[in-house]
């Protein structure tokens, strides 16, 4: 585990953000990077599909709206 240091304004958005996303501060921050890193690799996804991607690969069982 390390220590990131980020401006209190970026912190007070991923504190609203965790709230709403019921998540910790700490997982909300680890999601906004991990969903950043993927944009970057991935730059033709959408968020969606980087989000359906990663349920994929957790073998999460849901259905796809878009094939109803």
């Amino acid at each position: 585990m390390g220590i990131v240091k980020i401006g209190d304004e970026l912190h007070a958005e991923i504190r609203k953000a965790s709230t709403v996303m019921c998540r910790s501060i700490n997982a909300q921050a680890e999601f906004w990077i991990k969903i950043g890193l993927l944009a970057e690799a991935n730059p033709t996804l959408s968020f969606n599909d980087l989000v359906r991607q990663q349920l994929k690969e957790a073998d999460v069982a849901f259905e796809d709206i878009d094939a109803a």
